[in-house]
Order: structure tokens, then sequence, then C-alpha cells
């Protein structure tokens, strides 16, 4: 745990007790601080109560007491409109932050030398900040690992010289820290997403610029029009930029040909590593993650031979275009992560053969966005709710069948599969549905999915 002690001896108001949310509750405890909790869930104001943490409605207390208001990044700050707690602090005039904040505090205060890395962008988050993590780590560095990608940040140890930090942030994370400063800061790219928690996607998009506006270094990825206005605005303000391309040569920055990644330094390119054999890291996606990593490890000086090493034993990231087993030249894929038909189309663009399960609750827009990749598709398997309309929009296009539950989705997968004559393989999990009708997240679905491939006659486990 990393103990708050910016708000020692001081009255804090906190909103929000989830995991995340207790957490900072019990770090600013640890600090030193007089802290009171509330949140709109009975069980969670109980659980808090049972760790020793104070607990009052605070539509009842006086608000000017407090040095501080630190909100859950769940709990709307803006749009569709401020939480009640939010214009209780706004009337009298008391800051609100996050736990990202808190923790950017406790870093400058103890210990401001140590390189902390932040990653943010629409997708690519957890990959990128999981490989850079593992980079790290692999060259020896003491390395913490938290954020958005599921570790409350102050649950980490505390802020000391030589202790690197990787820390994934959300665009709600992002708003409630005014003074989040990274040694590198990472926005990899931006498509319109949470519009109904910022309204439009020039405040979605204005929000990830400070990330990098507050970094030493900005790693960009200029790809689409967005990231590469902020990137020439960062710039223009003196914060040096790295800019990063999956799609189109540089003359100053790291971009990918293919799956060869390229850095250039005044005007002149070459070589940095070949990302082909890694299956980790297959698709036009990974090398702009890898892209990313590559520019934020050198920013906090990490030699070129430790981050190609680092790319080359990354495990993955799990549920994430994980493969997970083999059986001759066919793959096993656990894609579970890709919730909706955007996120399932990185994997389906990485394999050229494949045998897709897809289905469970389903999305607005379904799968027609998919339609490219369909040719890549030699048979769908669908489950869940979502297999009736799946199957609608497959039509003609893809031979399919209604397989029900992913158990019976497997083993005919695996089983036509193992007779494909034309090469390489891949059975995938990529539902590109929630899990909810069948699986309490997509985490236990994609537990599932590797129990049943391992319970299948020959096949190798990966993991």
């Amino acid at each position: 745990m990393i103990p708050v002690t910016s708000f020692k001896g001081r009255k804090v108001a906190l909103f929000g007790l989830g995991g995340s949310g207790l957490a900072t509750a019990q770090a600013l405890v640890s600090g030193g601080a007089d802290v009171v909790a509330w949140d709109d869930n009975p069980d969670s104001i109980a659980k808090a109560a049972a760790a020793g943490i104070a607990t009052a409605d605070l539509r009842g207390v006086d608000w000017h007491a407090f040095g501080a208001f630190v909100l859950s990044p769940g709990v709307p700050l803006t749009h569709p409109k401020p939480h009640w707690s939010v214009d209780l602090a706004h009337q009298a005039g008391v800051e609100i932050i996050g736990d990202v904040e808190l923790f950017v505090r406790e870093r400058r205060k103890h210990a401001p030398d140590c390189p902390f890395i932040a990653i943010t962008g629409t997708n690519g988050k957890s990959t990128t900040t999981a490989l850079i993590a593992h980079i790290l780590r692999t060259s020896g560095r003491d390395t913490q690992l938290g954020g958005n990608i599921g570790t409350a940040v102050l649950t980490l140890d505390p802020p000391q010289a030589g202790r690197f930090y990787v820390v994934e942030c959300s665009s709600y994370q992002i708003d409630l820290a005014p003074t989040l400063d990274p040694t590198a800061g990472i926005l990899l790219n931006l498509t319109p997403d949470h519009l109904d928690r910022h309204g439009t996607m020039q405040h979605y998009a204005d929000i990830k610029e400070r990330l990098v506006a507050g970094s030493g270094t900005a790693v960009v990825g200029v790809d689409d029009s967005l990231s590469s206005l902020i990137a020439d605005r960062v710039e223009r303000a003196g914060t040096k930029v790295v800019r990063i391309s999956r799609r189109h040569p540089l003359a100053e920055g790291i971009y990918a040909e293919g799956s060869v990644l390229m850095r250039a330094e005044d005007g002149a390119s070459s070589l940095f590593t070949d990302l082909a054999g890694i299956q980790t890291l297959r698709g036009g996606h990974n090398a702009q993650n890898a892209a990313a990593a590559i520019a934020a490890c050198l920013a906090v000086g990490i030699s070129e031979k430790d981050i190609v090493d680092g790319l080359r034993s990354f495990p993955g990231l799990k549920h994430r275009m994980q493969p997970i087993a083999k059986k001759g030249e066919v793959v096993f894929v656990n894609d579970s992560k890709a919730t909706n038909a955007e996120a399932a189309g990185p994997a389906l663009s990485s394999y050229d053969r494949i045998y897709w399960i897809a289905g469970g609750l389903p999305k607005e827009g379904g799968i027609a966005s998919l339609a490219p990749f369909f040719p890549k598709i030699v048979k769908a398997y669908l489950i869940g709710e979502a297999a009736p309309s799946f199957a609608a929009t497959l039509g003609e296009a893809v031979p399919y069948e209604i397989s029900g539950t992913l158990e019976k989705a497997v083993a005919h997968a695996a089983a036509d599969a193992a007779r494909d004559l034309q090469g390489p393989a891949a059975v995938m999990l990529s539902p590109a549905c929630a899990s909810f009708d069948q699986y309490k997240n997509f985490e236990v679905r994609g537990d599932a999915f590797v129990g049943h491939v391992a319970a299948l006659e020959g096949v190798s486990m990966l993991i």
C-alpha cells in the first residue's frame, strides 16, 4: 500500500467504496488523513465500516471542513450530469480528485525521480501496459503495475528511488488527476468512446491530451487526426514528442512496416526489431502497441537489447488474443476480452484461417462491421443469446452452426480444425459479446474456454 501522507491531519471526503475506492480510503487513513466516506450501495458502506473506515452520508455533513473530495472514477463528474456529491463539492469550493492524483502527489513528495510510465488511448491500453511492465521486469527492474488494468494504484508499493511504475489510465481517471506528470506518457489512439460520460468527442480528446501534455516525454500515435493534432500541440508547447505509427513511415519516431518496427531519427530510418513469429504480438494493432512500448522504455533508460528480449518473451495479456494451446498446426486463442465487434476485429485480422467461436449477450450493432473479416472465417460456432442474430448476419457468407454452449463449440471447432489440410489454423474464442447471459464476466468465460481446450485429447498447453 502507498500511504497517502499529502493529507495527513486533514479531513477528506470520499465517495465510491468499490475495490479501488476502499483501497483509496485505507491509503488515506494509513497516511494520517481523517476520512469520511460514502457510497450509494449499502453493502459497500458496510464493507468499509467493517474495515474501519468512518462512513457518513455526505449530504448531511459540513463540506467546508474538507481539504479535498476523492471521487471514484466510476461516478459521473460532468456527464450526463454531475453526481450529487460533485455538486456539493463545487458549492463548497472543495477540489475533486481521484486515486491517480493521490499517487502522483505521493511520488512527487517522496521519490520524484522514480520512473513513471502512464498509458491511455481508446484501444490497446491494457496490452501496452502489460507489455511495458514485462519488458521492465525481464530487464531486472523493480516494477509496479497498476491502474485501470485491474490493480488499484494505491495498493502498489510506495515510491522509492529506482522503482518503476507502469499505470494504465482511463479517461475517467485522467479527468480526476489535474497534476498528472509521468516520466513518459502514452496516447495510443482516439476513437469515439464513453461519450455518455464526456458529452462530445472533443471533450473526450481534451481529457486524454492532459496525460501527454504533462509528460516528460509524450509518446503519441498519429494514425488518427485527433491524436496527430494533439502531438503537434504538445510539441509546440515544449514537450518532447515521440510519434508512433502502424500505417505510415515517419521522419522521426517509431513506425511499423508490416511486422517490422523501424526507428527514425534525423530523417534516417533503421531496423529496431521484427515481431514476426511472436504469437502474442500478431497484427497491426500490436505493432502499434509494441512501438509505444519501445518508445516509452527508451525514454526511461532501458537498452535496446533489453527491450527486444522483453518483446520476444512477452506472454500476452490474459484473455486478449492469448495463445493458450496448440495441436499440430492449430493454435487455440483466448480472446474473451473482445466483448463487442470493434474489440473482436484485431484478433480476426491476425489469422488467415479461423474457426470462430462467437456469441453471448449481444451489443448494439451486432457483428455487421466485421464483414471484411468473414473471408478469413472457415466456420463460425455460435453460442448464447446472440446466436440467432449472428447467424442471420453471417447468412451465406460464412458456414456456421448454432452450438449453444461454449463446451460444445470448442469440441466441434477443434474437430473441424483437426481435419483442415490447408495449413495453419486458429480455433478462436472472440465473442464480440458480453458474457452475462452465461458467465459472470469475460474472465470466467475465458477461463472456461481454457478448461474446455485443456480437456481435448492431444493438445499441448502453452500457459
